[in-house]
């Protein structure tokens, strides 16, 4: 008897005492087209899957930012039906309301599902030349402008998209979270070991001197999520600045 009331009390002790912060596994989501999982506190990745030609099926990402019911979310995927089920999923698991999209450039991967928000009355976000190049490339158009520092509230949280110089886009944007020191690098920054991509639109003499202001910007930074592939640290900027460096 005195065994069990033992095991007893110390269940409610470690059950009852566990950190309230810890991450709800639960609330990953994944489908044939979509997946998410929450990566930090208020912090979530979506992962879906472009087409893109040559380069074949290529994971894309993007983050979700959450506080006090509300959202914010960097890069829509690449279709329409898809960021219908981020949204559906957002409202629905995390009991969220979507205020706001930032894309990070003018590619399909990042604004390729802008009318599902619009149709949800959602309010999109770009740096001013990705609403002029997406004009020119005849894509759906983010609705509102910023030149180089944009800042929005989530909940009682802060999001913020910025602009350090042309990469791989002359337009491409980076979303920073300074609660969770996460920053979102887009295509501008490269998981370890990647290859150079796609340089249809690249700056690439200005891409490694971009990144490294991003870097000594944010020196803190904890997380860093590429526009494809694994996330990691720092490392992926300086893996980026070497990828590109003049030779």
């Amino acid at each position: 008897m005195i065994k069990y009331l033992t095991l007893l009390i110390s269940s409610i002790l470690f059950f009852g005492c566990r950190p309230t912060n810890l991450i709800q596994n639960n609330q990953n989501y994944k489908s044939e087209s979509l997946e998410i999982k929450q990566i930090a506190e208020h912090v979530y990745l979506h992962t879906s899957w472009l087409e893109a030609g040559s380069f074949g099926k290529v994971l894309c990402n993007g983050m979700i930012v959450l506080d006090k019911n509300e959202t914010i979310v960097f890069d829509t995927p690449a279709n329409d039906n898809t960021s219908l089920e981020l949204i559906n999923w957002i409202e629905n698991t995390l009991k969220g309301k979507v205020k706001a999209i930032i894309s990070t450039h003018f590619h399909e991967d990042c604004l390729g599902g802008l009318e599902a928000f619009y149709k949800q009355g959602i309010s999109s976000y770009a740096h001013n030349l990705t609403l002029q190049l997406a004009r020119q490339n005849k894509s759906a158009v983010p609705q509102n402008g910023f030149d180089n520092l944009l800042e929005l509230k989530v909940g009682n949280k802060k999001v913020f998209a910025q602009f350090f110089g042309e990469g791989h886009t002359e337009d491409n944007v980076i979303g920073y979270f300074p609660d969770g020191k996460i920053i979102f690098g887009g295509c501008l920054i490269k998981e370890v070991g990647a290859a150079k991509g796609n340089l249809a639109d690249a700056n690439t003499q200005e891409w490694p001197l971009t990144v490294a202001k991003l870097k000594a910007e944010y020196p803190e930074a904890k997380i860093v999520i590429p526009g494809h592939g694994k996330m990691g640290g720092t490392e992926l900027f300086d893996y980026t600045v070497t990828l590109f460096e003049q030779k």
